[in-house]
């Protein structure tokens, strides 16, 4: 059984339909990739996901459960965890303080304590601008703290939306790191990435979008090799 679950899922996004019958699953301790040119359905498809977008029609699934219905914060509490396009820090707010709040769902204090600690061993540059006003870091680091807050709820599968974006490559190329650690260390990912070629190479199965509907899916290393998502995707 699949930990996620889409079923046939359509969104309306500002009058627009945005996404049409799409199917997706991730199993447990798989990176999954959703790729697609710019307004294609991606970022529409994690909203759905964490209920912050109404669906139109169809189902969504975590761990055999239904949460078509269920409120954004309760899907925090049963384990998905979004992290946005562009990375939404509270810009005045100290690091330390924007990883408090990424745990707002729980209420083992102590615990919360020991998982930012973890959480600057995770990422040693927030440890170090731990009472430094999150506006103030360098973009990269505002993409690490963006991760570092959606894992302070413990998540069962983390939401990543364009973790890449405006950074420079060598950053790229360390955020892309993480992601790979994380997944080494149990975390299960949806990733929207806008790097195609990055995103498949790490990760297990990918998913194209196109106009709001999936047009291919399979094992990444194989659609790497794929003519028609070459030609369109990567470049080549």
């Amino acid at each position: 059984m699949a930990l996620l679950a889409l079923e046939n899922v359509s969104v309306n996004y500002g009058g627009i339909q945005a996404v049409r019958g799409v199917n997706l699953e991730v199993n447990t301790g798989e990176v999954v990739t959703l790729i697609g040119a710019n307004g294609a359905g991606k970022s529409t498809t994690l909203r759905a996901i964490s209920r912050l977008l109404k669906l139109r029609e169809g189902a969504i699934r975590f761990d055999g459960r239904e949460i078509t219905g269920t409120a954004p914060d309760a899907v925090v509490t049963l384990g998905i965890a979004h992290c946005p396009e562009g990375r939404q820090v509270l810009a005045r707010q100290s690091v330390e303080d924007n990883l408090e709040l990424g745990a707002y769902v729980r209420r083992d204090f102590a615990a919360i304590r020991d998982d930012i600690g973890k959480m600057y061993d995770l990422f040693p540059r927030l440890g170090e601008r731990r009472n430094q006003s999150a506006g103030t870091l360098s973009g990269g680091e505002q993409q690490m703290l963006a991760i570092a807050r959606a894992l302070m709820s413990r998540p069962r599968l983390l939401l990543l939306d364009e973790p890449s974006l405006g950074l420079a490559p060598l950053i790229v190329l360390e955020i892309f790191s993480i992601i790979r650690n994380l997944n080494e260390q149990g975390t299960t990912i949806l990733l929207v990435e806008q790097n195609a070629r990055l995103a498949m190479q790490n990760s297990h199965r990918t998913y194209v979008i196109e106009a709001g509907q999936i047009t291919f899916t399979g094992p990444s290393r194989e659609l790497l090799e794929d003519e028609r998502v070459m030609r369109a995707y990567l470049g080549d």
